[in-house]
């Protein structure tokens, strides 16, 4: 069994469990296009999830952008902070207004 997202305008709409014979059979709906998804990551970046974009360009599934100063890593296709996360050990959260960590008391 493999792992496929359903796309609507490169938008994951769905991800479902079901053999390649299934999905090629057209059972499951001509309109959309389905895109394999791997659930340990091993092609396309990271696991398709509800939301997540599929760029064909990287061939890649690249979540929701959690802010809109963060960055897209291409090599990842993960979205990080425009500054790191400190390394003090203790908790934080962004704060888009002053694009910076804050310390959670």
């Amino acid at each position: 069994m493999s792992h496929f997202a359903k796309l609507n305008n490169n938008i994951v709409t769905e991800v479902i469990v079901a053999e390649q014979d299934f999905i090629n059979s057209g059972v499951v709906g001509d309109s959309f296009l389905w895109i394999q998804t791997s659930y340990n990551g091993a092609f396309r970046k990271n696991y398709a999830g509800v939301g997540f974009t599929y760029d064909p360009t990287l061939d890649a599934f690249i979540p929701p952008k959690p802010y809109p100063s963060w960055v897209l890593v291409e090599a990842t296709c993960l979205w990080t902070a425009p500054t790191a996360y400190p390394a003090d050990g203790n908790d934080y959260e962004w704060d888009e207004d002053t694009t910076a960590w804050v310390e959670v008391t």
